[in-house]
């Protein structure tokens, strides 16, 4: 069995350009996680908050974030795509968050094969509305859980390469080397 963290390259074109393994679909108020033992996707909670994910959800494969889960990633793509398909994707920016008082960066990106979308290149260019969208989910959907959630601007494509180089070099330094797939 591939494990989707540990097996699966982040590709060769990284930081700019990346795979993503999508955990959650566009629209689902389901939070599926990724078991990190097994590698495959369980149901960790049912939104408490009438909100949905605004884009696929997912992370960054061989990635390790300061909260100690694989990099996020939000995949602006036009279509709902299932968990643990690995979408080609561009990172345009990236959203600075704290969850619990521990640092949650994360990587705002375009599906590279969804015309809609892919012609963006900086988070700048997305329509405002949509941007705000992204934002004001995090800002909401754990409210109901009564835990603290707190979301800054969000930054250009440039401040998001040194998070995903770091997180990739973290990786490493735990994990060592991985087969590609």
């Amino acid at each position: 069995m591939v494990h989707p963290w540990h097996d699966i390259s982040p590709g060769k074109k990284v930081p700019q350009q990346f795979d993503a393994v999508v955990e959650i679909p566009l629209g689902s108020n389901v939070k599926y996680e990724l078991e990190k033992e097994t590698g495959l996707i369980k149901l960790d909670r049912v939104l408490y908050s009438a909100v949905y994910y605004p884009a696929n959800y997912g992370f960054i494969p061989r990635t390790l974030a300061e909260d100690g889960d694989p990099l996020d990633v939000l995949v602006l793509c036009q279509e709902s795509v299932l968990p643990l398909v690995v979408i080609n994707a561009r990172a345009i920016g990236m959203m600075i968050m704290t969850d619990a008082g521990v640092l949650d960066h994360k990587i705002i990106a375009v599906a590279t094969g969804d015309p809609e979308f892919n012609g963006y290149h900086e988070a700048s260019e997305i329509p405002a509305h949509y941007l705000l969208m992204l934002r004001r989910f995090f800002q909401d959907y754990k409210q109901l859980e009564r835990k603290v959630v707190d979301v800054e601007d969000i930054c250009p494509a440039e401040d998001a390469y040194p998070v995903i180089d770091a997180a990739l070099k973290r990786y490493a330094a735990k994990y060592g080397s991985a087969r590609a797939v």
